[in-house]
């Protein structure tokens, strides 16, 4: 009897040395995959692929790392996929603020703010006032001054309703006291060729989104609390008196409730991708404006984007 407790024992000890082993094994065991909410080929679509390449060889092991791109309904479908996703680290997701928040609020959405766990945002790509440069319009307070002269003269073209370029032309009206005909278009390309083509006063878009376009655009403002360096000359909106800020960001979740280790593991690899210079050079050459923030500061982030969407969305509805 002895010796058959002794040998039961020694098989449980075994068995749970086993069980340790298995639950200790190193992230990852397999594909990691990053859901992209739009088309391949767009800004957030290169980003993702851009830091997947690099986070592929900051994470143990040789298991790849691979975009799958799920477009639609302004990127509500991706979303919901990460969100609804197994919490085990293989299934990340990319992540627009104050975009991806908003559509929870002017529609039946299947998840929030807490229905991720947020790892890392890598982009700030701050919101612009830009106008033709056959306008004639010298600088913002010109602007300001007709639009505040003329209320609702002033047409503000902007990509859509429900997003950063909105929000932008909100928060202009209310900091300077003025109001603008607010005119939405489907995507940042025909705002900008609107804009070109004087079929609208001015607009509001993101800086990366002019780069390239200067020969045609004037860029009035940057809306940020910092000249960019994409942009040196151009004063902030701030500067200029005008306290408004308003942008892109672009970064990576996970589902919610993701394990501890795994999170930490990612966002390390994650904050080595940012601290790598090959990858800074990549972003730059991109025209993607790095602003790093991991972890609670990410959360943190997403919440405040939030809020200004929730405060928009109550006092001036877009649907």
């Amino acid at each position: 009897m002895k010796q058959l407790l002794k040998y039961l024992l020694s098989g449980l000890a075994v068995a749970g040395l086993s069980i340790t082993g298995a639950s200790a094994e190193q992230y990852p065991q397999k594909t990691v995959e990053i859901i992209v909410g739009y088309s391949a080929g767009g800004g957030t679509d290169v980003l993702a692929r851009t830091v997947g390449d690099f986070l592929e060889k900051n994470l143990a092991g040789d298991e790849s790392v691979v975009v799958k791109n799920m477009p639609g309904a302004g990127g509500q479908i991706g979303f919901t996929a990460v969100a609804e996703a197994k919490p085990d680290g293989y299934t990340l997701g990319t992540f627009n603020l104050p975009a991806a928040l908003a559509l929870t609020m002017d529609r039946k959405a299947d998840y929030n703010a807490q229905s991720f766990t947020y790892l890392a945002n890598f982009v700030k790509d701050p919101n612009t006032i830009v106008v033709s440069k056959e306008s004639g319009i010298k600088n913002l307070s010109e602007l300001l001054e007709r639009a505040g002269t003329e209320p609702g003269a002033v047409t503000l073209g902007l990509s859509s309703l429900g997003g950063n370029d909105h929000f932008a032309g909100i928060l202009m009206q209310k900091a300077a006291g003025v109001e603008f005909s607010l005119v939405p278009f489907k995507g940042a390309a025909n705002a900008r060729v609107a804009i070109m083509g004087g079929h609208v006063t001015a607009g509001t878009m993101t800086l990366g989104q002019t780069i390239g376009f200067e020969d045609n655009l004037k860029v009035l403002a940057v809306l940020d609390v910092e000249r960019s360096a994409f942009a040196p000359d151009v004063p902030t909106a701030r500067e200029l008196g005008v306290d408004v800020q308003m942008g892109s960001y672009r970064g990576l979740v996970a589902p919610a409730d993701l394990p501890d280790d795994i999170r930490d593991t990612l966002i390390a690899a994650l904050r080595a991708v940012n601290e790598n210079s090959e990858f800074q050079k990549t972003a730059a050459d991109q025209g993607n404006p790095i602003s790093f923030v991991a972890g609670e500061d990410f959360a943190a982030l997403a919440e405040q984007q939030a809020a200004v969407a929730r405060e928009i969305w109550e006092n001036t509805p877009w649907k």
